[in-house]
């Protein structure tokens, strides 16, 4: 099983299969438009212009599970995002991604690769991991998604090769990327 065994909600509502995406390196990623990372989406749209045209995409999944931070309808968040950040890798329909409604897709990711743990050099890591544990105190050992701008990169056979929490530098994310490429 790998990712082309799942299909998505397009932000119109058409149900897409991820096989549409064979042979491309993938990052899908669940987002907020109202999170302290949300400015994440700079780099992400520069570092998606910059590998394009070698075969990259970024699959982007607004999710309003993490303190209601992806609030308004999927044409609402589409507009947003072009209009704040010039977004033009594909965002898809509003999706679960913990919880007994979690989109299969998800589901699988998660178990395919579990937490990553937060970068300690990031200033958010702190409050994340406060957060967390006050939640779960296991929290580390849990593989559900913590928080907005979860990462998880596709090989382009279709196999889960990495998980990157949201603290995760662009940099390092990059780097993974290129040598994918």
């Amino acid at each position: 099983m790998n990712v082309y065994d799942f299909k998505v909600k397009e932000k119109s509502g058409n149900e897409i299969s991820l096989s549409e995406y064979k042979e491309k390196v993938m990052l899908i990623m669940n987002s907020a438009t109202q999170c302290g990372f949300t400015p994440q989406y700079d780099e992400l749209q520069d570092l998606y212009e910059k590998y394009q045209e070698e075969g990259f995409v970024i699959l982007d999944f607004p999710c309003n599970q993490f303190g209601n931070q992806a609030p308004g309808t999927d044409d609402e968040i589409a507009s947003f995002c072009d209009t704040t950040f010039g977004i033009t890798f594909p965002i898809f329909s509003k999706t679960e991604v913990n919880g007994e409604n979690a989109h299969p897709l998800f589901k699988f990711l998660k178990g395919e690769k579990g937490f990553a743990g937060f970068d300690e050099e990031h200033k958010l890591t702190e409050i994340l991991k406060k957060m967390m544990s006050e939640q779960d105190p296991n929290y580390e050992q849990d593989p559900s998604i913590k928080w907005n701008f979860t990462k998880f990169l596709i090989d382009r056979n279709g196999n889960v090769v990495e998980r990157f929490e949201p603290t995760e530098s662009i940099y390092v994310i990059e780097e993974k990327v290129k040598a994918l490429l």
